[in-house]
């Protein structure tokens, strides 16, 4: 089982039954945006948690040792270099005392659930992969879903995954998406991928009383939160963009965790770089929506 090490701060918003909003590393680490956007993503995301009244508490592993909030002087080490920890690799993780852990959103989730955290802000969900039909590519944040109970909140999944199955997979495992004051599932860079929700909640109240509603004992929900509006890039090209960087993952045989990235890239410089801003307006906003439904659970359960 997974013991994390709390920080003194979020030690005692647990014991006090204050608000916590648990973070990914994986995307303040240059496995997630390049330097120094990597910094100005966490710092925004911070600053987001602590103006809604919230304490933030970043998910990582490091010298081996499973982490739910870092210290200010821990920040700069979850910037650089890391290997990614889904939650298969925890355990291995800890087992080998890897120096830094850059956890996913599976590793984030069962971390937070396993120190009773009920809100999680990322930025992207991982979903099925084009042509999990044939390489059974799925990625383990669904899986995670389904069987710890947190509230999960993102931008939809990212847009080169095969979206409507992802939906398909998670109607499934039985994990309620709930759009949050909008009617589309997010394509992450795009405020709508065409695909209905199959509900819309209004207030972070509601997604709480949904969430006390759940039927299964260990499993989460998703909360999706489409970009900004002012961030939004451009449907059209990118799809035109993720056509051609998908044909050359084929064509140069990049395959499972590696297509996250490479694709990424391949939107990074199509657009110009303006992918990035897109991204850290998308995670900063998410911490924003994660901060007002962690207040909404702690007034619940005071």
């Amino acid at each position: 089982m997974i013991e994390p090490v709390l920080s003194e701060e979020v030690a005692a918003a647990q014991r006090e039954g204050l608000p916590v909003v648990a973070l990914e590393s994986t995307i303040f680490s240059n496995l997630g945006l390049p330097s120094p956007a990597n910094a100005e993503a966490l710092d925004r995301c911070l600053a987001a948690i602590r103006s809604g009244g919230a304490v933030p508490a970043v998910t990582a592993v490091l010298d081996g040792v499973v982490r739910l909030g870092l210290q200010p002087h821990e920040h700069e080490r979850i910037l650089g270099a890391a290997q990614k920890v889904a939650e298969r690799d925890v355990p291995v993780a800890v087992a080998q005392r890897w120096d830094f852990g850059a956890t996913t959103v599976s590793a984030s989730v069962a971390i937070a659930a396993a120190a009773g955290v009920a809100v999680f802000a990322t930025g992207g969900l991982g979903g099925v992969h084009r042509g999990a039909e044939i390489s059974g590519d799925v990625s383990a944040d669904l899986d995670a879903l389904a069987n710890h109970r947190i509230i999960t909140v993102s931008a939809g999944a990212k847009a080169f995954l095969d979206l409507p199955r992802t939906l398909e997979y998670l109607e499934t495992v039985g994990v309620p998406v709930i759009g949050w004051r909008h009617d589309w599932f997010p394509a992450f860079y795009t405020r709508s991928s065409g695909l209905p929700v199959p509900h819309r909640a209004e207030s972070a109240s509601e997604i709480v009383a949904i969430f006390t509603a759940l039927t299964r004992p260990s499993s989460g929900m998703l909360v999706t939160v489409p970009i900004p509006e002012d961030a939004e890039l451009d449907a059209a090209h990118l799809d035109a963009v993720l056509s051609d960087a998908l044909d050359e993952c084929d064509r140069s045989g990049v395959t499972g965790a590696a297509v996250t990235p490479y694709v990424l890239a391949r939107i990074g410089e199509a657009t110009d770089g303006r992918s990035i801003p897109a991204n850290l307006a998308l995670a900063e906003h998410n911490a924003v929506v994660a901060t007002d439904i962690a207040v909404a659970v702690a007034a619940d359960q005071s």
